[in-house]
């Protein structure tokens, strides 16, 4: 089958959860004998490449400028006009990827994988709204990746009759036998003030980081962060000012292939996120995989499809840092229920969560947007 993923950025180099997923789909289809295409921003380059990336063929287009977090790339109708393909897999939102395709319409099935809605540009939905809606009247399957999408969605409860929720999954096998980071994870434990409560993930705006910080001044322990981005000055200007001193880490930015060794280290994760931005929160996935029971905050989103309230993890609602303090004192000061979860947790994630899980959902729902577009055709 030939197969082309649209999104506005790809992994390597751009990292982010929506970036590795189209890069988990992408290898795993080569890997099962596909010709796979992904179409996307040259990533702030002037100049369009294409390459071959672990048998995936990228097209990197040249980008003119980006605005609001979206790269302006005027000749990617042109490359995707050139494109043959049984299936065009869109990964929404990516406004270059929505203008090509609905400039150029190619033959072939197209899918729409619906990461998020629109919530910090929510003011241009006036007009952009409806190229979205023309997306997904045109759309011959969409694959929403929660059942929360269907409900909360602004415009997914339009199209019940092709959507078919399929969960994202992550490489499960770098997390499945955490002895053997036990060394490391005793050496950074003795060097810092325990429980270690971890959060991993871009340092953005709407990851709640700095309610985070304001919980701390009522935990004990250190807080250790994992990862980079544009909040991350703003966020080290409130950690100064909250005199928490060294019970706050940046560790900066950790290769994915290490990021196991942090986890095992850890007795709590969280993922504070304030704004449905957070759709579902992959880095928790990790940490479930690794036995860490998490809290994070109810979106009406995926992230309360992850980790299950009681069960695998704890919810608080956004924006609380009291709250969000009292739910991680409570699986710090209770071992057995922390264990407990933990357990869970790590259950949950390999049962639900793989990239095998993932792709069997996403390629059944191919074959049901071939089906639907032979139909169509005359």
């Amino acid at each position: 089958m030939k197969i082309v993923h649209l999104y506005k950025d790809y992994y390597p180099p751009t990292v982010g959860g929506m970036e590795q997923t189209v890069e988990r789909m992408a290898t795993w289809q080569v890997r099962h004998g596909h010709e796979v295409t992904v179409l996307t921003s040259a990533a702030r380059e002037r100049h369009t490449t294409i390459e071959t990336v672990e048998g995936v063929r990228v097209i990197r287009v040249s980008e003119w400028a980006r605005l609001l977090s979206t790269p302006v790339c005027p000749s990617m109708p042109g490359h995707l006009a050139k494109l043959e393909a049984d299936v065009y897999h869109h990964h929404f939102p990516s406004p270059p990827g929505e203008v090509s395709w609905l400039w150029v319409r190619p033959k072939g099935a197209m899918v729409v994988t619906w990461h998020c809605d629109i919530v910090r540009q929510a003011k241009f939905l006036v007009v952009y709204g409806r190229f979205i809606d023309d997306l997904l009247r045109s759309a011959d399957a969409i694959m929403p990746t929660s059942e929360h999408q269907l409900t909360f969605s602004r415009f997914l409860p339009h199209y019940l009759d092709k959507s078919r929720v399929v969960p994202l999954g992550i490489d499960l096998a770098p997390f499945s036998s955490m002895s053997r980071h036990a060394a490391a994870a005793m050496a950074f434990r003795e060097k810092h003030a325990t429980p270690i409560i971890l959060f991993v993930g871009r340092l953005v705006f709407y990851k709640g980081l700095d309610v985070m910080i304001d919980a701390m001044k009522q935990l004990p322990g250190t807080l250790v962060i994992v990862g980079d981005g544009p909040h991350r000055a703003s966020l080290e200007e409130r950690w100064r000012a909250s005199g928490l001193g060294d019970r706050v880490v940046f560790a900066g930015m950790i290769p994915p292939k290490d990021i196991a060794e942090w986890m095992a280290a850890a007795d709590v994760g969280v993922l504070p996120s304030v704004l449905p931005n957070e759709t579902f929160g992959l880095s928790m996935v990790e940490m479930m995989a690794c036995g860490v029971p998490c809290v994070c905050t109810d979106l009406g989103t995926g992230t309360t499809f992850v980790n299950r309230d009681g069960e695998t993890g704890l919810v608080v609602k956004p924006g609380d840092a009291d709250a969000l303090a009292a739910a991680v004192r409570r699986l710090i000061e209770d071992p057995p229920l922390r264990r407990r979860m933990a357990e869970a947790a790590r259950a949950r994630a390999h049962t639900m969560f793989s990239v095998d899980a993932m792709m069997r959902g996403v390629h059944d729902v191919y074959d049901r947007a071939l089906a639907r577009r032979a139909g169509r055709e005359p």
